[in-house]
């Protein structure tokens, strides 16, 4: 993975001209609160009083405020404009850094800290918050999570929950400006180290996550710009399959397929996929494994046509 380990996507996306450049990193650049409307204020306020913001460094808080997730619509606005909350969470982030090389994070620790990594979550899913979300940049504060490689249960779970911060932000089918704040990071290679050692959930998310950058055209060019960066994301993907022979993990083999797939719009990459291209995706090894699946053999199909025109 040597071509990703350092990408420049900055100065590559200032070549391309798309205004990326701009995107700003000072405080000066920060988004001021927006207003509220009376609805959100009520809402904010029977929640504040619910749960005090103060109190968020009780032990029970988070795990409380977790899960209360989904019984409060606007709970992201609750979190970000009451005051203290957000620097309180990412303290309980911060704070276990040093736990984690050398790995020593007790299944304790890991939990609390994933109770507040799921209260980012839903920051990083509300449409009114992702912004301010990325504007802080705060995604960088996991990463160190995303860089562990220790197999225990809770690095495990840390890292889940943390791609599941990242997970959201790409869910949305606004995402561009996504897209370029990631591509500004180092996601990539954390996403493809992921792929090959983490756990099968762990795996797809992070495919997802990849797969999703391919899905838009910044993403898509970026990876298929140099070859070290073709080659990095192709190989990952090609001991996917290599491994999915064993694993028949259905949900892995749809992503990589669609992951193919995208590739293949690309004029260069599809080039160089017609010589490197896993064996078991053309000579119907996977046919058994996706016989209920119609979408995901008709990518399947689509990519191998898409292959064969000359």
């Amino acid at each position: 993975m040597a071509g990703l380990l350092s990408p420049k996507p900055l100065t590559y996306l200032q070549q391309q001209g798309n205004g990326f450049a701009n995107y700003g990193r000072g405080l000066a650049n920060f988004s001021e609160t927006p207003p509220l409307s009376s609805t959100t204020v009520q809402s904010q306020l029977a929640a504040s009083a619910a749960f005090p913001p103060q109190n968020i460094h009780n032990p029970g808080a988070l795990l409380e405020l977790s899960k209360k997730r989904e019984q409060y619509e606007d709970l992201a606005l609750v979190l970000w404009h009451s005051f203290g909350v957000m620097p309180a969470l990412i303290q309980e982030i911060v704070s276990v850094y040093p736990l984690l090389s050398p790995p020593n994070l007790t299944a304790h620790v890991s939990n609390r800290v994933c109770n507040a990594l799921a209260l980012l979550q839903c920051v990083a899913s509300h449409s009114e918050t992702r912004q301010l979300f990325l504007n802080a940049h705060i995604p960088l504060f996991l990463y160190p999570f995303l860089n562990t490689t220790s197999k225990t249960r809770p690095f495990e779970y840390l890292r889940l929950t943390s791609l599941g911060v990242i997970g959201a932000l790409v869910k949305q089918n606004d995402n561009n400006t996504v897209i370029h704040f990631l591509l500004s990071t180092e996601i990539i290679p954390l996403c493809l180290r992921i792929m090959e050692t983490g756990s099968e959930l762990s795996k797809t998310v992070a495919i997802f996550i990849v797969q999703k950058i391919l899905l838009d055209e910044t993403g898509l060019t970026y990876i298929c710009h140099t070859y070290e960066r073709f080659y990095a994301v192709g190989t990952v993907l090609s001991n996917m399959v290599a491994s999915l022979l064993q694993t028949q993990a259905v949900r892995l083999l749809k992503h990589v397929v669609r992951c193919y797939l995208r590739l293949s719009d690309n004029l260069r990459a599809r080039e160089a996929l017609r010589a490197c291209l896993p064996e078991p995706l053309r000579d119907g090894s996977f046919n058994t494994l996706l016989k209920g699946d119609v979408v995901t053999k008709r990518c399947l199909t689509t990519l191998l046509n898409n292959l064969n025109e000359p």
